[in-house]
């Protein structure tokens, strides 16, 4: 339903349309917009809800779809009638601590039975108010932790399987959406452990894990969060192989989340996750390289920090998480990006001299009227998870604490 509006801490060339706690489930992670509905994967809530925004000023929630026991559905991705939604072990029941889930292997600490879905489901959404199942693609193992999906026949996931130290890269063939089956796949060398690779970097401290790639033409822009980033030719979708890899960290704290390619610039954005309160892991930042030479893809700056604040003395995370990805139908620009900062909102930057971005608005909103995260730490500060972006600048901004806000961009 929609709520009564609490006023921005910080708004420039956004403007505040409406809210919503999302049917009482405020835990917002990853949205999709499609067809005047969005989809909104929830962290504690466990499934995903569909809410209706014909009405921007009157945003209503239709249904819940529960996730099986143990499970999450935080991720999901909406294209050609078709609903991709994540299905892999609660990770906050096995990591209450949450600098325990970022810290090291997953897959190397993950014993025992499972009692979980892993895999992804797929909905038919030509109804988008009523999705409807029409399979499952399981995976023994951990399970799926993000998708990237635009339509056609193969969708890409990152999926931690039996024997790997964590989420490598999986290509999922969608000929026939009913049928779907696993192509190829992709993994930095020494996570195979069920084939005796061993890791060369520090897996108590480091973690080597894909957390999402995206895909333009014949390349995947894969994040491998503590172990960098690599450009992939896939294709042959059977059988990706490596053009590139490049890996900051150390010095820098890791993180890599998102690689966003600006294909018509031979530019690529990428964007570092804050996963620690108060700047423990460092400051984070949003990197544009350039890709002309796509085997040596070179930095060449990074999109300003916001700083109207000490927003590293606010609280929880301060730092990038996710940026808004250009998918087709949405607004798609080479010029303008837009980037979640956690407790800093969502920013607007005009990268259209790379070589000087510069930030052109912001929204930070109001302060959450309630803690849902059930985590230690929990306090009353705005974690703004991520944004998309309409093509008539009409953005949906999610917080895992705080629920949906719709606001307009006046670009």
């Amino acid at each position: 339903m929609s709520m009564d509006l609490t006023p921005p801490e910080l708004s420039d060339r956004f403007t505040q349309i409406s809210h919503s706690d999302q049917g009482n489930r405020p835990d917002a992670m990853q949205l999709q917009y499609w067809r005047d509905h969005v989809f909104v994967g929830h962290l504690f809530s466990s499934g995903f809800s569909v809410i209706d925004v014909s009405d921007l000023r009157n945003p209503k929630t239709l249904k819940f779809l529960p996730a099986p026991a143990n499970t999450w559905n935080i991720h999901l991705q909406a294209a050609d009638e078709l609903l991709l939604v994540i299905h892999a072990k609660d990770l906050w029941k096995e990591f209450d601590a949450e600098q325990n889930y970022y810290r090291g292997s997953v897959g190397s600490r993950i014993k025992g039975e499972a009692n979980w879905s892993a895999g992804v489901a797929i909905y038919d959404v030509s109804n988008p108010a009523d999705p409807r199942q029409i399979s499952f693609l399981s995976i023994p193992g951990v399970g799926v932790h993000r998708l990237w999906y635009t339509g056609g026949r193969f969708a890409y996931a990152s999926v931690l399987p039996t024997g790997f130290t964590d989420y490598i890269l999986m290509i999922i063939d969608l000929a026939d959406p009913t049928k779907p089956k696993w192509a190829g796949r992709y993994w930095l060398p020494g996570m195979n452990e069920g084939e005796g690779e061993s890791p060369n970097w520090d897996a108590a401290k480091w973690r080597y894990a894909l957390h999402h790639a995206i895909v333009s033409g014949d390349t995947a822009y894969a994040s491998w969060r503590d172990g960098g980033l690599t450009l992939l030719d896939v294709s042959d979708r059977n059988e990706p192989t490596l053009i590139a890899r490049r890996n900051w960290s150390p010095p820098f704290g890791g993180g890599t989340h998102t690689a966003l390619p600006l294909p018509g610039r031979d530019l690529l954005v990428v964007a570092d996750e804050a996963t620690a309160d108060d700047l423990a892991d460092g400051l984070k930042h949003i990197w544009l390289f350039d890709t002309r030479d796509p085997s040596n893809p070179i930095s060449i700056s990074t999109l300003p920090t916001p700083s109207e604040r000490d927003y590293g003395k606010k609280g929880r995370h301060f730092g990038p998480h996710n940026l808004h990805e250009n998918r087709p139908g949405s607004f798609v620009s080479e010029t303008i990006i837009f980037a979640t900062f956690q407790n800093a909102g969502v920013r607007a930057f005009d990268i259209s001299d790379p070589f000087a971005p510069k930030q052109i608005g912001v929204f930070v909103p109001g302060a959450p009227n309630r803690v849902v995260d059930p985590r230690p730490g929990g306090m009353p500060v705005i974690q703004t998870a991520d944004v998309y972006v309409r093509s008539d600048g009409v953005a949906f901004i999610t917080d895992y604490n705080g629920g949906m806000d719709i606001v307009a961009f006046a670009g």
